[in-house]
């Protein structure tokens, strides 16, 4: 079903207000458009769904893979009080994903006696959504050029795979149509009912991290994370990869790799994690 504001809007209720939702039916990157629109003054809580993305990207320079009705993809500006820092915003949004797909029914059976990366949407460090080992989707955060305290946080989550997706990137990929997820009333999830999960959740995930920073999430990823306690290989653009035993993270959102008994602080943006 096609994202439709008065639809989001009907499904969000009161939170609604909270936002302020533009559908545009493609653009090159809805990173790059609310990027734009920050520079120029959009408020805290404007969003830009696309339909179709034709540029749109991945972290570290990645391309993401969408066709119209393949994806839900979207971006959130939000404007923190100034002096907040912006450590770890990407996995507090990781958290609020998690949720929302809960929430609709699409992360996972929730069987008893099982822990939360084993029942629901598993985090990967520092910004991948995954789903049985698989890429469900992908978080991208920006900061606002001339405003460190604003971000522009971009969420991309396949709802079934494209048919043009490289054999080697849908090996590696898992969408919501194959789970056969439903909402709470038993109908098939939709795109506006997913949109407004993930915006629910969002506003009460940042509603925390600006007040608490991730600190105050750091327990709920934890707990979602699907490499904790697990041998990792980490791949860098400057050196040869480490080994070790993957620890979680810190209060900062810094991947913690004990190397013999070292522990070592990984930061964002320098590193792929990789099962050993």
């Amino acid at each position: 079903m096609p994202a439709t504001i008065a639809a989001i809007v009907a499904k969000l209720g009161n939170a609604a207000r909270r936002f302020d939702i533009d559908v545009l039916p493609s653009c090159d990157s809805t990173n790059a458009v609310l990027l734009a629109r920050a520079e120029a003054g959009a408020p805290s809580g404007t969003v830009v769904i696309a339909e179709e993305q034709t540029a749109g990207r991945g972290r570290r320079g990645r391309s993401w893979f969408s066709s119209p009705g393949d994806s839900l993809t979207f971006s959130l500006l939000w404007r923190f009080a100034p002096g907040t820092a912006p450590a770890g915003l990407s996995l507090a949004a990781g958290v609020a994903v998690a949720r929302a797909l809960q929430k609709v029914g699409a992360g996972g059976p929730g069987l008893p006696g099982t822990s939360l990366r084993e029942q629901v949407t598993a985090l990967k460090w520092p910004n991948d959504i995954l789903k049985e080992g698989r890429k469900l989707g992908g978080i991208l955060v920006e900061l606002v050029p001339g405003a460190p305290h604003a971000a522009v946080i971009g969420i991309g989550i396949n709802l079934q795979l494209p048919p043009g997706m490289p054999d080697d990137v849908r090996a590696a990929s898992a969408a919501i149509g194959s789970m056969g997820a439903i909402d709470a009333a038993g109908a098939a999830a939709d795109s506006n009912a997913l949109y407004a999960a993930l915006l629910g959740e969002l506003l009460s995930t940042l509603e925390s991290f600006g007040s608490g920073g991730f600190a105050a999430l750091r327990a709920e990823w934890l707990a979602r994370h699907a490499f904790q306690d697990m041998p990792v290989s980490i791949a860098s653009d400057f050196g040869a990869p480490a080994v070790g035993i993957c620890r979680g993270v810190d209060v900062d959102g810094a991947l913690l790799l004990d190397v013999d008994g070292r522990i070592e602080r990984i930061l964002s943006g320098e590193v792929s994690l990789r099962r050993a």
